[in-house]
């Protein structure tokens, strides 16, 4: 059962890196953050360099055009993306996106269940890490593909 969204406080991130945050939120420990419940998506699965979401596309994310807004594909691919960047992370080291990009390849609707944006660093240096991720329906059809370039920085204390 997850807790109510929120924002982890900085006492319990504390000495955590990256991947023992995201596994602490999985594990219901730290809270999800709030834009996964305005947009229906949840983390579930993370490893160094990988980190897994799931979502349900619903009627309230739709676009004029009758699909679901590729704002909701970027969001939750973007999720997917930087999260696998989140866990190759030490403690005490943060990071912010560069650059984004999404490959809308097929029209999404409420017909399909569920769909897994899937993350992987693809690499990760001192200062840059690049992530690839893959937005699959229930029957592993691609709907769409996304990549990104992340900075990565000490955090400053207080």
């Amino acid at each position: 059962m997850q807790p109510d969204p929120g924002l982890a406080r900085l006492d319990q991130l504390a000495g955590l890196d990256g991947l023992a945050q995201m596994q602490a939120m999985l594990d219901g420990e730290l809270p999800p953050p709030p834009i996964a419940l305005t947009l229906d998506f949840l983390l579930i699965e993370v490893a160094k360099g990988k980190a897994v979401f799931q979502g349900k596309p619903q009627f309230r994310h739709y676009n004029p055009l009758g699909t679901v807004h590729g704002g909701w594909f970027a969001t939750l691919l973007d999720s997917a993306l930087g999260c696998a960047v989140h866990t190759t992370l030490e403690p005490g080291s943060g990071y912010t996106t560069l650059e984004f990009k999404v490959n809308l390849v097929r029209a999404l609707t409420d017909k399909v269940p569920l769909v897994r944006a899937i993350g992987e660093v693809t690499h990760r240096g001192r200062q840059v890490a690049t992530s690839e991720a893959r937005l699959l329906g229930h029957d592993g059809k691609l709907y769409a593909h996304a990549s990104t370039t992340c900075l990565i920085f000490e955090q400053r204390q207080g």
